[in-house]
């Protein structure tokens, strides 16, 4: 894919803090586990860090960036990293499940993407509609959700078509979610929800002068999902290249200088363990101690 992967589990601390809420919490999310194939473990061995349960990122977002450049390493077109960087993906995907992440959003096709030369952007969609209809029965059974984000116009008909196959047979899945990012742009979901504001204003059906945050959130593409907590990037490129814009606002970012088909579940589990070790305020502060001192003379 154009852009990324995730995986891996840990001990579990509960966000309630009652006895009861802790047993709840760790009974659901048991139960939830014990419907679907648990992940294959790393042929290394590696397990996933010990990181508190209410220090995981419930979302992460993944720009799977470098597979061109690795290509070029060995020789080789663009589109041989492109079909390398399909296992980092999925080995990716496997150690956010046993870490305990909630949502993976992978930047797969971005709207700036079209300007690639033709034969590799005709490629990109029929790879992006390949890894869609051969993998989803394989994340299904690992209890993935699999979400869609991204512009109709221009996406090719067939790859909206496995996305939408793909939704559907996933939608009761609750272990993780997994945003496929295919012709998406942070901008462009601003401008789409900026309309269709203004279509309902028009319409009555809203009041500009009431309109918040929160109402404008419920206009992108998947409202339902948490805004990103780890905004997470390889290849040793530090930017954000126009990936969900709204969402990654207070996103701790982390660049790791890894070239995508080299990445797995392993520089995941670094990220996180960077992330949390943050400290994330959120424009709050804490009053600095003052120390008095005796006034000499």
């Amino acid at each position: 894919m154009a852009s990324g992967t995730i995986g891996a589990f840990v001990v579990l601390r509960a966000a309630h803090r009652t006895p009861s809420g802790r047993g709840t919490r760790r009974r659901k999310r048991g139960e939830a586990l014990s419907r679907f194939r648990p992940p294959s473990p790393h042929p290394s061995g590696a397990r996933p860090p010990a990181i508190p349960r209410d220090l995981v990122p419930r979302h992460v977002a993944l720009v799977m960036d470098g597979n061109g450049r690795w290509a070029k390493q060995r020789g080789k077109p663009r589109t041989f990293g492109h079909e390398q960087g399909e296992s980092s993906l999925f080995d990716v995907i496997e150690g956010a499940i046993e870490l305990g992440v909630k949502t993976v959003s992978a930047y797969a096709f971005s709207t700036e993407n079209w300007r690639r030369s033709p034969d590799e952007v005709r490629w990109l969609m029929g790879f992006n509609r390949d890894v869609i209809h051969r993998r989803r029965d394989e994340l299904s059974a690992m209890g993935v959700r699999i979400r869609w984000a991204g512009r109709r116009p221009k996406l090719w008909r067939s790859v909206l078509k496995e996305l939408l196959v793909a939704e559907e047979m996933s939608r009761n899945n609750d272990v993780i979610t997994l945003q496929f990012c295919v012709n998406y742009g942070g901008r462009a979901e601003i401008t789409d929800a900026a309309a269709a504001i203004a279509r309902d204003a028009v319409a009555g059906r809203i009041n500009p002068d009431k309109l918040t945050e929160k109402t404008f959130a419920k206009y992108l593409y998947n409202p339902g999902l948490p805004d990103v907590d780890l905004f997470l990037r390889c290849s040793g490129e530090q930017r954000t290249s126009n990936f969900l814009a709204w969402q990654a606002t207070y996103a701790e970012l982390v660049f790791m200088d890894v070239l995508w088909p080299d990445f797995d579940r392993r520089h995941l589990w670094r990220a996180c363990e960077m992330y949390a070790s943050r400290d994330r305020r959120y424009g709050g502060a804490i009053p600095n101690p003052v120390v008095e001192t005796e006034p000499t003379g």
